[in-house]
């Protein structure tokens, strides 16, 4: 089957291009190999995560044919992240997850998933699947085949009770399912007020820039309820949360999410 890759085309296509290079298309394996590195190296781990400079990232798939772990390590061999050299680890049900950076659960093991999951909780592990049930049981991150295309999605609310971040472009990057608390409006609110953020001392002493995004949550009468930070440094997103709280968009029939991307520059 020939698959086409969405997100971080030109990342995937450099780490694909031996394959590409003799005339073959990339392979399912070997696309979804591309995302683990990608996921990893978009990552913003927590400090002290890595401790030491040499300190190999493990990626560890859970279950699976051995396939899939030789086509992984064919995709990492010498690359780094940082100054980490990336490892590969094929765990299987009995085996403890807890000591590695990134875990990817196959889809042989649903059953087991929703146990192992439960044990990571507070490991900061990142949580990478390929099953339709992965994100409702828990997962991060879960690889989806749509119309030939391998594509993303996001568990938002197991990122946000981890340590591990990702910037707003990467979330944007990510396929909208369904089952949100609040659905996105079709067509966004007219802003009526709008306050800019102020940026952070302690961020311009950093010399921090970047982008945040966020949701915010808009009553009918068009005053924000609520932020919800969807990625960003978290000195930025505190300072756009508190500003964007002091907006007023335009009144609607019902109450609605809005998206708000913003990106502080010095």
């Amino acid at each position: 089957m020939r698959l086409i890759w969405t997100a971080w085309c030109g990342s995937l296509l450099i780490l694909l291009a031996p394959a590409c290079a003799h005339g073959q298309e990339a392979s399912e394996y070997q696309v979804k190999a591309a995302y683990l590195l990608n996921f990893a190296r978009s990552a913003q781990w927590p400090p002290g995560f890595l401790p030491d400079d040499n300190t190999p990232l493990i990626i560890a798939v859970f279950g699976g044919d051995e396939e899939f772990v030789n086509a992984l390590k064919g995709i990492v061999a010498g690359k780094v992240i940082g100054t980490h050299p990336i490892a590969v680890k094929h765990l299987r049900a009995g085996d403890n997850p807890a000591a590695f950076h990134l875990v990817f659960f196959r889809a042989s093991e649903r059953k087991n998933t929703p146990a192992v999951i439960a044990t990571l909780k507070e490991n900061n592990s990142l949580l990478v699947g390929e099953d339709p049930a992965f994100l409702r049981d828990g997962g991060m991150i879960n690889l989806i085949l749509d119309k030939g295309k391998i594509q993303f999605e996001v568990g938002q609310t197991a990122l946000d009770q981890s340590n591990i971040h990702f910037s707003a472009m990467f979330l944007s990057r990510a396929k909208t399912t369904s089952g949100l608390s609040n659905q996105q409006a079709d067509t966004p609110r007219l802003i009526l007020v709008k306050i800019s953020p102020e940026y952070p001392v302690i961020a311009r002493q950093m010399n921090l820039k970047g982008s945040v995004q966020l949701e915010a949550v808009v009553g009918r009468d068009g005053m924000v309820k609520d932020v919800k930070v969807i990625g960003g440094h978290p000195l930025l997103a505190d300072a756009l949360s508190r500003a964007v709280k002091q907006w007023k968009y335009e009144p609607g029939a019902k109450e609605s999410t809005e998206l708000v991307k913003y990106s502080f520059e010095q």
